[in-house]
């Protein structure tokens, strides 16, 4: 996750994260979450297979009905009970669609009575103002609701629904009215990106205090869509013009805009501060260095699917970087485990990365990308990110 807003406005931000580390390191603000110290977990848990919608680049394949292999409510609070010996910082109930889940309600009231932070990943089909009501009064963090296009005819295509982009939107008007932090998500693709502008216009006109861009990963139904669906170059460029200018004007204290799943946007970011500001440029390389590894996968990120398993993140459902099941090992000594390789090697990927990555100056900004973008393109894990645009070499930079 990189957020742009930050880098382009967190004068204070390190003075902020300075602060909390020296005050308390366990107990950093969850907008601070990035650059904890502490290598705890923020956990994303798909609660469920099951979905009310048809999603088109659905990362989990979700369907209509429920698995019977998924976790029973006594797992599933087991899993919560070893979130809190872990130390999570976050939950992310997720799915599928987690409302739909028939024990949602019972779950969220049991992670928040064990004094677990929550957030909740959904459609907002389900999310009417009573529903919101409900939320808030559970005290959940954030909601991240799914936009994919400001028009309604490119959100329902994508989204295999009739009617779901004004149920979406509403569900964010009942967020904003009810006092729940809330984002609009969008996974930008060639049917949408263009709307991309017109999309965060109508954050600002909801009162949505963040705007969160996901770029599509080859990852469950996304695999099948990612040849036709997935940004050129030029159209990538475009995209984080218009993520640059926003977040460049808008009120930092109203909205936040954000990338996922390209720690590379980092990079253009510098590139252009160098350019245009070179105050905030050092103000932005040091929050980079206090962030660290800007791809979180296995270090403080984990990704718990619906039957129980374990990955590095939630776009890393490969059976070959499997860590584990929650049904059969504990969660704390996983995570710890020096001898599981999968995390052992993503926390340490820097030095394994190959082709351009392996090559770059930005390298250790960026991580190296993505790597399920790379083992979809070469079959190897360690591949360069064939998503990248701001590759540079060694000799190309001394030039």
């Amino acid at each position: 996750m990189i957020r742009l807003t930050e880098l382009l406005h967190g004068e204070g931000t390190v003075a902020k994260i300075m602060k909390h580390r020296q005050k308390d390191p366990t107990c950093i603000p969850s907008n601070l979450l990035a650059f904890s110290e502490q290598k705890r977990p923020l956990i994303f848990w798909n609660l469920t297979s099951s979905c009310n919608l048809k999603c088109s680049q659905c990362y989990i394949n979700a369907e209509s009905q429920q698995s019977e292999h998924e976790l029973s409510t006594q797992d599933a609070n087991r899993l919560i009970d070893e979130a809190v010996a872990c130390r999570t910082p976050l939950l992310m109930f997720s799915g599928g669609e987690p409302l739909v889940r028939p024990d949602f309600w019972e779950l969220l009231s049991y992670a928040r009575a064990r004094g677990v932070r929550v957030a909740i990943s959904s459609n907002g089909v389900l999310i009417t103002k009573a529903v919101a009501k409900r939320l808030k009064e559970n005290n959940v963090d954030y909601v991240g609701i799914s936009i994919d296009g400001a028009k309604a005819s490119t959100h329902d295509k994508i989204r295999g629904q009739k009617g779901s982009f004004d149920s979406s939107i509403n569900a964010l008007k009942n967020c904003v009215e009810t006092g729940i932090k809330c984002g609009i998500r969008i996974t930008a693709t060639k049917n949408n990106y263009k709307e991309v502008p017109e999309l965060i216009d109508l954050a600002v006109k909801l009162g949505v205090p963040r705007f969160c861009l996901y770029w599509l990963v080859p990852s469950g139904r996304g695999k099948s869509q990612y040849k036709n669906k997935q940004l050129n170059k030029d159209q990538i460029s475009w995209v984080l013009d218009k993520l640059y200018e926003a977040a460049s004007t808008l009120d930092p204290t109203k909205m936040e805009i954000l990338t996922v799943d390209a720690p590379q946007d980092a990079v253009y970011v510098l590139n252009r501060l160098k350019k245009e500001d070179p105050q905030r440029y050092e103000k932005a390389r040091e929050i980079l260095e206090l962030v660290g590894d800007t791809c979180s996968a296995g270090d403080r990120v984990l990704n718990i699917d619906p039957q129980g398993n374990i990955y590095p993140c939630q776009f890393a459902q490969l059976e070959a970087l499997k860590v584990g099941n929650i049904k059969r090992e504990e969660l704390e000594k996983i995570w710890n485990d020096p001898t599981n390789a999968s995390l052992t090697n993503l926390r340490n990927k820097v030095d394994k990365l190959k082709g351009q990555c392996g090559k770059c100056i930005h390298k250790k900004i960026c991580s190296g990308g993505c790597r399920i973008r790379a083992y979809h393109e070469y079959g190897d894990l360690w591949a360069e990110d064939p998503f990248c645009i701001s590759y540079q070499n060694e000799e190309s930079s001394s030039k």
